[in-house]
């Protein structure tokens, strides 16, 4: 297999935006190192003509707009924030099932995403789409909602917009070797991966702003705890139902179930679980069940993908 070239593909790639796109273009930026390395291919191919834009929807890690929008203006690239939560919240409330929170994540993304591009007169949307998001979605192991034209849907006809894709054939270790040639900070190269739908996939069942508000501390608590563990992935889920515990005084209680995974992987499309220190468990779980009451108790998932996924739903 011929080795990736970082410097062929960004030349290759800038020439190709600038052919493609006549006016302006529009990018939701998520944080992560898949949708920053398109911004920064974007900016370079188009300048100011490319309208970055963060939509806080609610389902992101605590402080991530602030964090984002820091990042890029020290490349020169501004970032507009848009407080949209109300809006993905009805949209995901009362529903169960993962693949239905999924559909109306992204029937809600991009009927918000469309009129901000409207009103800002963008005529393409730039997106980071990698190769793992349409393998997972064609294989029909679950919907990923930048996927679009892979399940039968034009994005010009359904939301009037043409959505293009520079990263689309690669895989995440190429897109973090892209990542380091544009010069992007550490804390973006090595991002540890974020799903589209946010944290509405990592909390089981019906999404409640109780439990959203929950799985917020915990995430960042597992990131603060588990920073400098080398790993894919690292994060907490909200299980459903409830377990019987004892509060610090001795009385019953009645909390959520928190389930950690932490795994490693290079391209993942198979992972393994990291066999952390039992110290190190004890740590994140004593923090979690201290600074969350409303969780009772704290468990580890120790299967590999396959047979598992990644994410829990």
């Amino acid at each position: 297999m011929e080795r990736f070239n970082p410097e062929e593909f960004v030349k290759e790639k800038i020439a190709w935006l600038r052919r493609e796109i006549p006016g302006r273009a529009i990018i939701a930026l998520s944080g992560g190192v898949d949708s920053s390395v398109t911004a920064v291919l974007g900016f370079k191919a188009i300048g100011d003509r490319l309208k970055a834009v963060f939509l806080e929807d609610g389902f992101m890690r605590i402080g991530e707009s602030k964090r984002v929008v820091e990042v890029f203006s020290k490349l020169g690239l501004k970032v507009e924030v848009y407080d949209v939560q109300n809006e993905f919240v009805e949209a995901l409330k009362g529903i169960r099932e993962a693949e239905e929170k999924r559909r109306a994540f992204r029937e809600t993304f991009y009927g918000v995403f469309s009129r901000v591009a409207r009103n800002l007169k963008a005529e393409v949307i730039l997106q980071g789409t990698i190769a793992a998001d349409i393998v997972e979605t064609k294989g029909g192991v679950k919907t990923q909602h930048n996927v679009l034209e892979q399940i039968g849907i034009n994005p010009l006809e359904r939301y009037g917009f043409k959505v293009l894709e520079p990263l689309k054939e690669l895989y995440k270790k190429q897109v973090r070797e892209l990542a380091k040639f544009l010069g992007l900070p550490d804390e973006v190269v090595y991002r540890r991966p974020f799903p589209g739908p946010g944290l509405s996939i990592r909390i089981i069942g019906e999404v409640t702003r109780e439990k959203l508000d929950i799985v917020k501390r915990a995430t960042l608590i597992v990131d603060e705890e588990l920073a400098d563990v080398e790993c894919f992935q690292a994060f907490p889920v909200l299980l459903e139902g409830k377990a019987t515990g004892l509060s610090k005084n001795g009385s019953r209680k009645y909390g959520y179930m928190i389930a950690l995974r932490v795994v490693e992987s290079e391209d993942a499309m198979t992972a393994k679980y990291v066999k952390l220190d039992w110290s190190r468990l004890e740590k994140v779980r004593n923090r979690i069940i201290d600074e969350i009451p409303e969780v009772a108790r704290v468990l580890y998932d120790i299967t590999d993908k396959p047979p598992a996924t990644i994410e829990f739903e």
